[in-house]
């Protein structure tokens, strides 16, 4: 994945700075020394917990600094003394005032750095639920983002799970399964390239858990903005669409690095390194739709094609192998990402160097070299993927791995070729198992006005 930023420390943002859509959030000016009488009311839901909602410290930041403010819990009886914050200290450092925009190009969600929470969620159309229905979903579900990704209160029902916290970077996005084009009678306006995808023999796919008409992925720097926004998402479907399956994940939280650097995934290993860059000159041309000059329907322009795949890890058995049998599986050291034919982590790989012996210093079979590009006719896809961990599952092995996905202009010459080459001899297929998978058309960004897929929907 590529590298991810460590967002500037700012304050957390007000409520009334929130409601304001589509507006970047402003630092907030650091708390004044509060008297003790005043951090007494904070405490105990008095008036000074109005008054934090204009800049006062509110009850959970007065609590969360402990160690700055000089706050002290009291051990006999839960007594609780407060002392003046001294004038000198550093005013906190927060992701909750992190915001991206919903209107744009693209949909947001695919150029934004990896996220630290997660959730992938897939519906199906309910009996009788057609075109009709599907663009007033659409029309909800869009408004809900936009609302919620600047930091408001959900339109309706809101349930209060992030009121205390700021927009935290939430990004949600939108894609159509090809099950849904005939659910809608839209069957002449269904890409190609969503044709569904071939079988693979590594696959163990759970049907169940796999495709779907509709199809949401939800990121975000902060796990309750997360999970609000999931259950506001399920509650906006309403009559018109069911849940066929969710998943949760998670990446390591910005900032836990001394400095930006490649993730790492749950077998230790970095992971993201070889990702395109949208700096580079055939960015656009490899993950996005053109908006001319492609076979793909008009209402796709500026979008992409999401592969999502549910990838357990066989951690009990990968473990087993030294870290020395692990690189060469990968074909890149484990402690800097850097390739087993030398240098850091950005040095090009030299498929061809060998040692004494004459043996390949990457060998045939590993996973770096099969899935680089130059080895796939130059196929490429921006994965954007999240670690799971779902308990223990009945073999007495962790149910974990990666909540893959893939972003693409073409599945078929980025995911499908990179994959058919792995399917045939890739040293890391020993360690893993495609348990579930998805397609999906994700359209591009919805202008100022309309909603995600309106184009298609009401075109």
């Amino acid at each position: 994945m590529a590298d991810q930023s460590i967002p500037e420390a700012r304050a957390p943002r007000t409520p009334k700075a929130a409601s304001k859509a589509g507006s970047k959030a402003a630092p907030e000016a650091a708390p004044k020394a509060a008297s003790a009488s005043k951090g007494e009311a904070l405490l105990n839901g008095g008036a000074g917990d109005d008054a934090s909602r204009a800049g006062v410290l509110s009850r959970r930041r007065l609590l969360g600094t402990a160690g700055a403010t000089g706050l002290v819990l009291g051990a006999a009886g839960g007594a609780v003394g407060y002392a003046a914050r001294p004038a000198e200290a550093t005013p906190l450092a927060s992701l909750g005032a992190g915001q991206v925009m919903f209107h744009g190009k693209h949909q947001p969600g695919i150029l934004q750095g990896l996220q630290a929470r997660g959730h992938l969620v897939a519906f199906d159309l309910a009996a009788g639920a057609g075109r009709k229905e599907a663009a007033a979903l659409l029309r909800r579900w869009s408004e809900t983002a936009r609302r919620l990704m600047a930091g408001e209160a959900a339109q309706q029902d809101d349930t209060d799970v992030a009121r205390d916290a700021g927009p935290s970077s939430l990004t949600i996005t939108f894609g159509f399964g090809f099950g849904f084009f005939a659910r809608t009678g839209l069957e002449k306006q269904r890409p190609i390239a969503l044709d569904p995808l071939p079988d693979f023999s590594s696959d163990q796919l759970d049907k169940a858990r796999s495709n779907g008409d509709l199809w949401v992925q939800i990121g975000a720097d902060d796990a309750l903005v997360a999970f609000h926004a999931l259950r506001a998402i399920q509650k906006d479907a309403g009559r018109a669409a069911k849940v066929r399956w969710q998943m949760n994940g998670f990446n390591r939280s910005p900032g836990a690095t001394s400095s930006p650097m490649t993730a790492r995934n749950l077998m230790g290993q970095m992971d993201g390194t070889r990702n395109p860059k949208p700096a580079e000159a055939d960015f656009d041309r490899r993950i996005f739709v053109p908006q001319s000059g492609s076979k793909d329907p008009a209402w796709m322009a500026n979008g992409s094609y999401a592969v999502v795949r549910r990838i357990r890890m066989l951690l009990d058995d990968w473990e087993q192998l030294s870290v020395k049998a692990q690189e060469e599986v990968i074909g890149r050291r484990k402690s800097d990402g850097a390739p087993l034919s030398g240098g850091t982590e950005t040095t090009e790989m030299d498929l061809e160097k060998t040692d004494k012996a004459g043996n390949l210093v990457v060998p045939i079979n590993a996973h770096a070299r099969i899935t680089r590009p130059d080895q796939n006719g130059g196929a490429a896809m921006l994965r954007r993927p999240f670690s799971y961990h779902d308990g223990i599952g009945a073999d007495g092995m962790p149910d974990a791995g990666l909540l893959f996905v893939c972003w693409q202009a073409d599945p078929l010459r980025g995911f499908v070729t990179v994959q058919r080459k792995l399917d045939r001899g890739d040293a890391l297929s020993k360690y893993i198992r495609h348990e579930s998978s998805g397609l999906f058309a994700v359209p591009g960004g919805a202008a100022e006005g309309e909603y995600v897929g309106q184009r298609l929907l009401e075109g």
